[in-house]
């Protein structure tokens, strides 16, 4: 299995050889789904929980980043073939705070390939933006927030709550995600799930539609 060195390319942050190793694995026989989860998304999880808000680890973060988006790219088009029907509009984008944009990217392409409208706000979105995206898309299914850095955690709280005090409440379902986020704390901030993946996000979203 490929894995272990598209995670190790991934890390180190070299782009081209993440590229070339995920193209490779493509090539001979690899599904696009299982590099993303297996390889490239390990590679991040693992980034995500060895990280610390210093000027170094921000350095390798960022290196990081690139080479996932390397790898990404050979996957992208793969990812985003297999449709299975409108299943409606996803609003995604990342915590107030955090501007970190690699793991809402993969869930928007995850939700994309499983037959969702994307609507992606970016990243260090604010409560106000979230709750103004909904009341512009009043037929959203799945609102969608991430967060790679412990920091911006309040901020998601803040965001779910004034996403749930909204009157048309019941009519789309709230998720969170991102490398510090857990179960338990989704609970306490009343989101509707959590996934520790984009695969998984998209496997959700599509049983809440």
């Amino acid at each position: 299995m490929p894995y272990d060195e598209i995670q190790r390319a991934v890390i180190e942050g070299k782009p081209r050889l993440a590229a070339k190793l995920v193209q490779k694995a493509l090539d001979s026989g690899e599904k696009a789904t299982d590099l993303l989860d297996n390889g490239l998304l390990k590679a991040m999880r693992r980034m995500g929980i060895n990280f610390q808000d210093d000027d170094s680890d921000i350095a390798r973060v960022l290196a990081c980043a690139r080479a996932m988006k390397a790898g990404l790219e050979q996957l992208e088009p793969l990812l985003e073939d297999g449709r299975f029907g409108n299943n409606g509009k996803a609003i995604v984008g990342t915590a107030g705070g955090d501007l970190h944009d690699v793991g809402k990217n993969i869930v928007a392409i995850m939700f994309r390939g499983s037959g969702f409208e994307v609507v992606d706000l970016g990243v260090d979105v604010s409560a106000q933006r979230f709750v103004q995206a909904v009341q512009d898309h009043p037929d959203v299914k799945i609102v969608c927030v991430s967060s790679l850095l412990t920091t911006s955690l309040p901020e998601m709280r803040h965001i779910v709550q004034c996403l749930n005090e909204m009157e048309n409440r019941s009519q789309f379902h709230v998720m969170v995600g991102g490398g510090p986020v857990t179960g338990e704390f989704a609970r306490q901030i009343g989101a509707d799930a959590y996934t520790e993946n984009a695969v998984d996000a998209a496997e959700i979203a599509r049983t809440f539609v």
